[in-house]
């Protein structure tokens, strides 16, 4: 017994002592930077580099942030696991203009402006709504637009790199074996963010999605929706894009194996209507949040964390819809990321705030939706009509108390 003691000691000398010297080679490297600069204002030394901001993700998120915190002259590093800007593109590519949250694009990203929605209830007659605009585009293209005006700023972003790990300490190794020593890390890094994950604030709740291209054989102004009680948890959806149409499903996890189903009986309805053709052009899929906002800030050591996008949670939970919230939560990171640059400790708590003020009603609203399409079907009773209905967008029913 009067071993352990000294031995408990010596254990907590050696953890210390670690713990200093890291920090004392942290600080070290910190110092260093304009001793070994770039013409970007970047140190570079050994395989490492220190920036202002390190930036995970490059989608529209991550370029926003990357822009907005380049125009307050912070040196910024964004990293995207694609090889390629905008691919491949895993989106339905439809931005509602829903509550004055239209986004800017340029022309080359326009595909079709959208007038009216469409709701298709089971087998029912089709409602139509004309107050539910936006418009479509390339994705690819948008992202491009993106990166381009992020570029343009004075953002370095690369790609084919992956975040490998981040230490406690808030340092960064990605895979081409470099570390980074960044002021602040934004996680712009989809659904199951490794950067939410550090800090402890991950999605909690995803639902699978499953999309085709096909041709579209007759011009469509509107967007199409599929309400069923044989799509668990999620929808169906056509939606026109010149002479193309996206079509897809999606469902809660559990039901992720009837997607490619689901799918194929939407398309072979369509066909039947003479309104697709029969070629299919390209699949996508992948997985959206709907589990509401998560703590969209964070700390590891004195590095600050922001997450924008679907990395903090900001997919509509009934909709998917996530371009619009993309884009402002990934400027307001790139405010925040200067003001935390320069000192403000605030800006962190500042940032959710701000998130909270814009998005709390609608993401609310549609978590309490939500769940009540998911407690019909975890009850073993199939959803009626009228409680498909009451779950949807189109209707007067869903903006009900």
């Amino acid at each position: 017994m009067a071993l352990l003691f000294p031995l408990t000691g010596w254990l907590l000398w050696q953890k210390l002592s670690a713990g200093l010297i890291i920090k004392s080679m942290r600080a070290a490297q910190l110092n260093l930077v304009g001793k070994c600069l770039d013409v970007q204002g970047v140190w570079h030394m050994n395989n490492s580099q220190v920036v202002d901001v390190l930036v995970i993700g490059l989608g529209p998120a991550g370029s926003c942030a990357s822009r907005k915190a380049a125009e307050a002259n912070l040196s910024v590093l964004a990293i995207d696991r694609r090889k390629r800007p905008g691919e491949p593109v895993q989106c339905a590519e439809f931005v509602p203009a829903l509550m004055g949250q239209e986004i800017k694009t340029s022309e080359v990203v326009r595909r079709q402006s959208i007038r009216e929605m469409t709701t298709f209830v089971e087998n029912g007659l089709p409602d139509s709504r004309d107050d539910f605009r936006g418009q479509m585009i390339d994705r690819g293209e948008f992202d491009r637009d993106l990166i381009a005006n992020a570029r343009h700023k004075g953002a370095d972003c690369q790609f084919g790199l992956v975040l490998r790990s981040i230490a406690p300490d808030g340092t960064a190794l990605l895979s081409s074996g470099k570390r980074v020593y960044p002021k602040v890390i934004i996680g712009a890094d989809g659904p199951r963010s490794a950067v939410g994950y550090a800090i402890g604030h991950s999605n909690s709740s995803l639902v699978a999605a499953r999309q085709m291209t096909v041709p579209l054989l007759e011009p469509h102004r509107g967007t199409d929706i599929f309400l069923s009680a044989d799509i668990v948890g999620g929808y169906g959806w056509m939606f026109p894009k010149g002479d193309r149409a996206n079509i897809g499903v999606g469902v809660s996890p559990a039901a992720r194996g009837h997607l490619k189903p689901l799918l194929e009986t939407m398309r072979k309805r369509l066909l039947r209507e003479r309104r697709i053709g029969n070629a299919v052009l390209g699949h996508t899929g992948g997985e959206i949040p709907v589990g509401g906002m998560v703590k969209a800030c964070g700390r590891l050591g004195e590095v600050a964390v922001f997450l924008a996008g679907d990395a903090a949670g900001l997919a509509n939970p009934i909709t998917g819809a996530g371009i619009p919230s993309a884009v402002i939560s990934g400027e307001l990171a790139g405010e925040a990321a200067a003001s935390s640059v320069g000192g403000d400790c605030s800006a962190g708590e500042d940032y959710v705030d701000e998130l909270s003020d814009i998005f709390d009603i609608s993401m609310n609203r549609a978590l309490r939706r939500r769940q009540e399409i998911l407690g019909f079907h975890s009850g073993n009773r199939t959803p009626i009509p009228s409680e498909l209905r009451r779950t949807w967008i189109a209707y007067n029913e869903y903006w009900a108390t």
